[in-house]
């Protein structure tokens, strides 16, 4: 029978959605069968609540496995009518259809939208003891003491107990930072660790609004905006009534401008001040009154083709509408993965899920799936922070990337570029570079000691200082050369660059493992419960046998390094001793020769790919191997199989295909596809992190 968790707060404003979402990443990186059950939804026309935030985030993986019981306005309605107890039967017999799909189930309780707090954790407490689930009450610690902090869970855990609910933990949130090590030291004086209670440290911009919360408030229209500039994090509102001169005095960084909406002096102010390294660079306008700015404006502020900053419109008087933005606040949402990512961060950094006993243990050899592999991957990266080099730091899904890598404390990252144009190209897409290192290899004051170190690498080759200083001052060469005197742990590029352009420097300096004889790539394919190595797919246009055994036995070793047991299928067109020719020869002659080398490994050749990859298959055509049916590294015989199968995989079976992952080198270089995307770059960056990890 499945079991599952209770998150309840016991008031509003507890920031209860963090929990939430740290809890279900956590389950969805060990199954691939979590539900979660709400038993009230929140009536909201603008969808903001954590069911709509699970549905949103993890469609594919939660798909019909989101549930509710009730809206809110049919709870009060059967609980008028036909009483409590009937409300309660109605919830148990919904969360019932569910468990019956899941391995594990995560409830969040009701939302104090409309009775008082203490009925409403009495409810809760009750919907959890008739659903079998262990509580994990969320308590808020703002603006109270420590001492307030234990009366008020002291209180709530007698309560519990009185119920006979069990509780599996505690959480208090939003706790100040200054707070933090007082209230752990009192609580676990207080109650010794029995129930384990965290304390989750108060992160002001996950309560800020965005342009894109802002541009919801009732009676907001979109006048001049683009999806970029959504995300900017407003953190304080400025009425725009003075003259321009005075206005720029008083404007501070991540300010909301609101304004009539025929100043066009202050629009032209906010442009020109967003514009310039003198002035702090606002979050976006709103203009009131239902005025908008005379034609030549507009062209103003859309001219690039794009608006450089979000203006939004209200019909409003303006102090009508700074009534109705003042009150909105920010909220988890998909569209805003700065702040998933940073909520994610703090809850990771603050909660421990494995000491609090979880009755949940999938079986060790159950599927797995992308989002169980990609959550292992970014934990695992995280938890032994590497330094990474991104050559290409201009380009905005390079930044993107690196937002989301820092917010998630997945690696320490530098990058490569002119810096007033990185810098200038983060602004523009909201984004923030704080504590991130940002260099320009032409002005770099490495750049001599690199010319110098190249030089001595490649003086054999006749290198001379103009081309070593021209291959310095590319980013790529930099980028390597940091990776290779010990300035960085690892290398990604490829975003905008070709891969030869990529793979190239560490060819001429970083050089192979020893024992291996050349570079060469897999692909880590997330199916939908498993993952798969293909290799290789992107280097190496037509290997010897000798370089096919040498790329098996690297495949086997990425393999393991993922926590993917090598089983290795040597691909031909034919199985066993049935075929003969050039081509099967050669695959015959490179399985023995993983034999003899690594005679540890499981490997099996010339075998065909439905032999290798299903059971039926196998028992006819190679009965009796460790491999066939059961293969989970395959080695193509050539570029070309294997990067068609590896795009035809990826596009039919709709498999998260994370690489090329360069393997052989002394040090870790990664390339990516010109086509894409930022959770792509965040996954190569964290394989890169974690194949650091293991020098």
């Amino acid at each position: 029978m499945p079991k599952s968790v209770y998150i309840a707060s016991t008031g509003r404003d507890s920031g209860k959605s963090i929990i939430v979402f740290g809890m279900m990443e956590y389950l969805l990186g060990r199954s691939h069968r979590i539900g979660y059950f709400k038993p009230i939804a929140t009536d909201s026309t603008t969808g903001r609540d954590t069911m709509s935030l699970v549905a949103d985030h993890w469609n594919q993986a939660m798909e019909g496995r989101v549930v509710s019981a009730f809206t809110q306005e049919e709870a009060e309605e059967i609980q008028a009518r036909d009483g409590l107890q009937t409300l309660h039967k109605g919830i148990l017999q919904a969360y019932s259809e569910l468990e019956k799909d899941c391995d594990f189930v995560l409830c969040s309780g009701t939302n104090f939208s409309r009775s008082t707090s203490a009925f409403e954790f009495e409810f809760n407490i009750d919907v959890a003891k008739n659903l079998g689930a262990s509580l994990l009450p969320v308590i808020s610690g703002h603006d109270i003491s420590a001492k307030k902090v234990i009366e008020r869970l002291r209180s709530l855990l007698e309560l519990v107990d009185d119920s006979h609910t069990p509780v599996l933990s505690a959480v208090v949130n939003r706790v100040p930072a200054e707070a933090i090590g007082e209230t752990r030291a009192a609580l676990t004086e207080a109650f010794g660790g029995k129930p384990p209670v965290f304390v989750v440290p108060d992160e002001p911009s996950l309560s800020r609004p965005t342009m894109r919360d802002i541009a919801d408030v009732a009676g907001v229209t979109r006048f001049a905006v683009t999806q970029d500039t959504l995300v900017r994090e407003v953190c304080d509102i400025k009425v725009a009534a003075m003259g321009v001169p005075n206005f720029l005095g008083y404007i501070t960084e991540g300010e909301l401008v609101i304004t009539p909406g025929d100043r066009a002096d202050i629009v032209t102010a906010c442009l020109l001040a967003h514009r310039s390294p003198n002035y702090p660079d606002i979050a976006g306008v709103v203009l009131t009154g239902g005025l908008l700015p005379e034609e030549p404006v507009v062209k103003l502020m859309t001219g690039s083709g794009r608006s450089p900053l979000p203006f939004l419109s209200i019909e409003d008087d303006t102090f009508a509408a700074v009534q109705k933005i003042e009150k909105k606040r920010g909220w988890l949402s998909p569209k805003e993965p700065k702040k998933l990512a940073t909520a994610m961060k703090l809850f990771q950094s603050s909660v421990d899920v494995d000491v609090m006993g979880l009755e949940f243990a999938p079986l060790k050899d159950g599927p797995v799936t992308p989002l169980m592999f990609e959550q292992k991957l970014l934990m695992r990266a995280a938890a032994d922070r590497k330094k990474i080099v991104l050559p290409e730091g201009e380009d905005h899904r390079i930044l993107r990337a690196t937002s989301a890598l820092k917010a998630r404390g997945v690696a320490e990252i530098v990058l490569l570029g002119n810096e007033d144009t990185v810098r200038r190209r983060a602004i523009d897409d909201g984004l923030a570079l704080d504590g991130i290192e940002v260099i320009d290899p032409a002005t770099s004051p490495h750049l001599n000691r690199f010319i110098d170190e190249y030089l001595e690498l490649r003086k054999h080759k006749g290198v001379t200082y103009p081309v070593a200083k021209d291959r310095m001052i590319d980013p790529s060469y930099f980028g390597t050369m940091m990776v290779h005197l010990g300035e960085a742990d690892g290398m990604v590029s490829g975003a905008v660059s070709t891969t030869a352009h990529t793979i190239r420097p560490s060819f001429e300096f970083v050089k192979t493992k020893p024992g291996i004889s050349l570079v060469s790539s897999v692909f880590l394919m997330c199916l939908e419960d498993r993952v798969l190595v293909y290799g290789d797919c992107a280097v190496n246009p037509k290997p010897t046998a000798a370089e096919l055994a040498d790329i098996a036995i690297s495949a086997a070793g990425t393999s393991a390094m993922f926590g993917i047991e090598p089983r290795i299928a040597m691909l031909s067109y034919s199985s066993g001793t049935s075929g003969t020719g050039d081509a099967v020869d050669r695959v015959r002659e490179a399985t023995m020769i993983v034999r003899e080398k690594r005679p540890d490994l499981l490997v099996e050749g010339p075998i065909q790919y439905d032999a290798a990859s299903e059971m039926s298959v196998a028992r006819s055509k190679m009965p009796g191997s460790a491999v066939a049916g059961r293969a989970t590294v395959f080695i193509f015989p050539d570029l070309n199989a294997g990067n068609n199968a590896y795009k035809a995989v990826q596009r039919t079976a709709h498999a998260v295909a994370i690489g090329p992952v360069l393997q052989g080198l002394n040090k870790p270089v990664n390339d990516l596809s010109r086509g894409c995307t930022v959770p792509d770059i965040v996954n190569t960056v964290a394989i890169t992190a974690i194949q650091a990890q293991e020098l």
